[in-house]
């Protein structure tokens, strides 16, 4: 029985990983990241400069001149057969993933079998690994290496090298030298460092120009990755973006925040780790480095999928109730599914941040502890008991949020458009040319229309001469963005912006005094409905 269980799950393991690389393939933007590193590293070929590349997205390269090094070789092969050869060996890198956090499912049981091919379907299921295939990303294969050196998978003599390259590739898995300091593990840690030290002076003598822009800049450069205050980022630099805390505080209480988390993180991560239990440890600290990263893509967060598993794994009602939400939350996007029916500001907040909520309550409470408390199966009742603490502790989070408002600025995708985007029959859609501008307004001082996206919603239109100045309410309590009024054509006034959602939003129109002319909230909503 069990032998047909573990062929029904490598089955659906094979199914979902060639039907994902099917419809990644049928995708016009198909393996866009990996278009870029493909391009940049063509552009070094021939004597560009690897940082001044853009490619047609808009992407750079943004990664250490060592990842050059690293994916040197891919220019060799044409881009189609590259394509293809990194979706298999994303797939493999999945595999290769489950192989230990399986064996730690089943630590001390029989079924390792049955948990590796569990953990590589649920991953290969999940919203990271699916985010690899998309983008044709490297995440999955630093993931690979620090796993594999924080489980001690590798032989005594070469722990921590892994964990040294992994860096020099992408910079956040250094946290796990402070793990390795934490554990004890002092030698692991020097070679760590001496690794990631050498990769950069290997690059530093391959590639000295491209070496001085990335330490002497670029590295701290994080507008050139995207907007960060997008929802795809579910870090806690990400999130506290999207609270909206001014740019002097900002700092401040994300380094705050940081540092108690990873703290927290690496003791608990020592602990599981002096019990006998390495991989809960690696992938609780793999976790502290998606939270503490500023940039905490969809592609980043394989870790969290991995606690979720091993949560589920573990004995205990609240920890597997735990584990099933988290990874409902790597596998669906909440805010996208149920933004609909929310119906409050604050329970909005927490679904769109449910990620990155998840991550940081994990490395507080680590695979233990009050938030995710074991229960005692052998004791009469104490089942009972385990799901009543599970259902208070739930009501009372969405009791919590659901009287709160919607954090002020926490409006992801807001974007007013200026006179440069006007010919843009996308954001400017209902009005174009000065007799049909004029014609449409008219009917008050703000005349407007809305066209709803899949994860926005635009509003383009026109003012009347009273109208001084326009601002928009994300929700109640926000701070107020101004959207400009262009001067497009002769005799009239438009304006258009985007946002995440308008359920809660408000557009007001001010007089020549300061004085508020008119508001809309109703007609917004209106475009939900």
């Amino acid at each position: 029985m069990r032998d047909r269980r573990v062929m029904l799950l490598w089955a659906t393991f094979a199914l979902t990983a060639t039907v994902s690389v099917g419809l990644v393939l049928r995708r016009p933007d198909h393996l866009s990241d990996l278009h870029i590193y493909y391009g940049a590293l063509a552009d070094l070929r021939a004597g560009r400069p690897l940082y001044g590349y853009v490619a047609e997205n808009g992407g750079p390269f943004t990664y250490p001149p060592f990842a050059a090094l690293v994916l040197w070789p891919v220019t060799a092969l044409p881009e189609s057969v590259l394509g293809a050869l990194w979706l298999l060996l994303t797939v493999a890198a999945v595999v290769a993933v489950a192989v230990p956090v399986g064996g730690a499912l089943a630590a001390g049981r029989s079924g390792r079998p049955l948990a590796v091919a569990a953990t590589a379907t649920v991953l290969m299921l999940s919203a990271p690994v699916q985010s690899n295939l998309r983008f044709g990303q490297v995440s999955i294969f630093v993931v690979l290496l620090a796993l594999f050196d924080g489980m001690g998978v590798v032989p005594a003599r070469w722990r921590g090298v892994l964990v040294g390259v992994a860096a020099a590739v992408k910079l956040t898995p250094l946290l796990f030298v402070a793990y390795f300091l934490a554990a004890g593990r002092y030698r692991d840690a020097g070679r760590a460092v001496g690794a990631f030290l050498g990769c950069a002076a290997l690059a530093a003598v391959v590639l000295p120009a491209e070496s001085r822009t990335y330490w002497a800049g670029t590295v701290v450069q994080t507008s050139r990755i995207g907007d960060l205050a997008s929802l795809g980022n579910q870090s806690v630099h990400g999130m506290l973006l999207r609270v909206g805390l001014s740019p002097a505080a900002l700092p401040v209480v994300w380094a705050l925040l940081v540092a108690a988390i990873c703290l927290v993180a690496l003791l608990r991560a020592r602990r599981l780790a002096a019990g006998g239990r390495p991989g809960h440890a690696a992938v609780l600290v793999g976790c502290a480095t998606v939270a503490a990263s500023p940039v905490s893509w969809t592609h980043h967060q394989i870790w969290p999928v991995l606690a979720g598993m091993l949560l589920v794994g573990a004995t205990g009602v609240t920890r597997k109730v735990a584990g099933v939400a988290l990874l409902v939350a790597m596998v669906v996007s909440l805010g996208a599914v149920l933004g609909p029916v929310s119906t409050r500001p604050g329970v909005q907040f927490l679904l769109e941040n449910a990620r990155a909520l998840g991550v940081c309550a994990l490395c507080l409470a680590g695979f233990g502890g009050v938030a995710v408390a074991a229960a005692r199966p052998h004791r009469t009742g104490a089942a009972g008991r385990a799901w009543l603490r599970v259902g208070v502790a739930v009501g009372a989070t969405l009791a919590f949020f659901a009287v709160q408002p919607l954090p002020a600025g926490a409006d992801p995708t807001f974007k007013a458009y200026s006179l440069a985007d006007v010919a843009n029959p996308r954001y400017f859609f209902f009005c174009r040319g000065a007799a049909e501008c004029a014609a449409y307004g008219g009917a008050g001082p703000v005349t407007f229309g809305t066209a709803v996206e899949p994860t926005k919603v635009r509003v383009n239109g026109v003012v009347s001469p009273e109208v001084a100045r326009l601002e928009y309410y994300s929700a109640p309590g926000g701070a107020p963005r101004a959207i400009p009024l262009l001067p497009a054509y002769p005799g009239s006034r438009t304006f258009s912006f985007r946002s995440a959602t308008m359920t809660h939003g408000r557009l007001v129109a001010y007089g020549a005094d300061g004085r508020p002319i008119a508001t809309y909230d109703d007609e917004l909503a209106a475009a939900f409905r």
